[in-house]
C-alpha cells in the first residue's frame, strides 16, 4: 500500500460505510486511483470454464453495483471482475444503516438486499464498455417483491447477456428474505434450467456460475453439487457472506446480515474443499471469502480453486491489495515449483476436509 493509498483509506474510514463505498467509487472514476495495469505472467495467465484471464485473482460482486466504473477497474490488477447484483427492476434496497465495519475482525456486515438501478440501466452502461483481457461478469439477482425470482434471473440475464463475459446465479445472498430456499435441489434444477436456456439462445452463449453459501450442511452441499453438475452450469463459486457469528470481538458483531472478510476464510475453504472432492473435477471453482493475502489465495488454489475472488480486503488494504495478491501469488507458484496456476489447483485439499 502506497502512503497515498494509506491516506485515502484512512480518509474514507472517517465516513460511514456505505458513504465511504461510494466515494471511493467516484475516486476511481475521476483517476484518484493508483492503477497498475494489467498484473501477468506466464504463470499466473488461466482458464476457466474458457475464459481467458491474466490473473486467477478476481473482484466478487458487490462492489461495482451498477457497473460505473469498470474501466478503472479493469485496470486495478484484476484479472476477471463481476459486477452487480442486478434484478429486474430497481429497488432501494434494506433501510439504511446497511453496512458496518467490523474493523477489530478485519471484516464487515452488510445488509443491502440487492440494491441496484436495475437491469436495463446495468444493461446500458455494459454495452457501451470497451472489451479487453480481462473478463467482466455479471451477478443475477431477483427482486424483493418478486412472485416468480426464479424467472428473475433469466430475465436479467436476457438483459445483460450479449454484453458481458460470463453470469453468476446468485441464490445464496442471506439479505433477501427466503432467497437461500432456492438453494434446495428440485427449486435449484428448475432455476438453473432457465437460466440456462436462455445462455444458450445468446447470440454468443457465455459461462454460466453458481455461487452458493458458506452454510451448508454437507448432505445439502452435496445435493446441490449433484444439481449444479447435472443441469450443466460452468462452475460454482464458493462462497458467499455467512450468518455465523462466531469469534467474532467487534461490537457490530450483532447486526444482522451477511458476514464477509478475514473472519470467513477458514469456513469458505473447508466448503470450497468439499465441492472440489464430491464434483471430482468435473466443474471449475472460483473461491472467495475472507482472503487479505496471497497466501490464502494459493491456499485456496491448493484446496481446489481453479481463481479467487475479494472484496472485503479493499477495506482495509486499498485496491492495491488485488495486484499485490496477484503479484505474491506468482512467486508462491514459482518457489513451489508450478508452471501454471492450474498445475497447483487441488494439490492441498486434504487438510481442508
Amino acid at each position: 500500500m502506497t502512503p497515498f493509498e494509506r491516506l485515502g483509506l484512512t480518509l474514507l474510514h472517517r465516513f460511514d460505510p456505505e458513504t465511504a463505498h461510494g466515494l471511493s467509487l467516484t475516486a476511481l472514476r475521476l483517476g484518484l486511483a493508483p492503477l497498475p495495469g494489467p498484473v501477468t505472467t506466464a504463470r499466473l495467465k488461466t482458464e476457466v470454464a474458457g475464459l481467458k484471464l491474466p490473473n486467477p485473482v478476481g473482484l466478487a460482486a458487490g462492489y461495482d453495483k451498477n457497473t460505473v466504473a469498470l474501466r478503472p477497474l479493469s485496470r486495478a490488477g484484476f484479472g476477471f471482475l463481476e459486477v452487480g447484483a442486478a434484478t429486474p427492476l430497481p429497488q432501494e434496497g434494506n433501510p439504511k444503516p446497511r453496512l458496518f465495519r467490523l474493523t477489530e475482525d478485519r471484516a464487515a456486515i452488510n445488509r443491502f438486499g440487492f440494491n441496484n438501478e436495475g437491469a436495463s440501466a446495468i444493461a446500458a452502461r455494459l454495452a457501451l464498455r470497451q472489451r479487453g483481457p480481462v473478463p467482466v461478469g455479471i451477478n443475477l439477482g431477483a427482486n424483493k417483491t418478486s412472485t416468480d425470482r426464479a424467472a428473475d434471473f433469466s430475465q436479467v440475464l436476457a438483459l445483460c447477456g450479449p454484453y458481458v463475459d460470463f453470469a453468476t446465479v446468485n441464490v445464496s445472498s442471506p439479505n433477501t428474505e427466503k432467497l437461500r430456499d432456492l438453494q434446495g435441489p428440485a427449486a435449484l434444477a428448475a432455476l438453473l434450467a432457465g437460466v440456462i436456456q436462455v445462455r444458450d439462445a445468446l447470440a454468443v452463449p457465455i459461462p454460466i456460475f453458481l455461487k452458493i453459501a458458506p452454510d451448508l450442511e454437507p448432505d445439502d452441499l452435496a445435493a446441490l453439487a449433484e444439481v449444479a453438475v447435472s443441469c450443466g452450469v460452468s462452475g460454482i463459486i464458493a462462497t458467499n457472506t455467512t450468518l455465523s457469528r462466531e469469534g467474532l470481538r467487534a461490537p457490530q458483531a450483532l447486526q444482522v446480515g451477511g458476514l464477509s472478510g478475514a473472519p470467513l476464510f477458514e469456513r469458505s475453504t473447508r466448503i470450497l474443499a468439499q465441492l472440489s472432492k464430491l464434483t471430482q473435477g468435473k466443474l471449475p471453482l472460483i473461491g472467495v471469502g475472507g482472503i487479505g493475502s496471497a497466501d490464502q489465495a494459493y491456499a485456496k488454489i491448493r484446496a481446489g480453486a481453479c481463481a479467487v475472488q475479494l472484496y472485503t480486503a479493499m477495506v482495509y488494504q486499498g485496491l492495491s491489495v488485488a495486484a499485490d495478491i496477484a503479484r505474491g501469488l506468482d512467486t508462491l507458484l514459482e518457489r513451489d515449483g508450478f508452471a501454471t496456476v492450474a498445475e497447483a489447483i487441488g494439490t492441498n485439499r486434504d487438510p481442508w476436509l
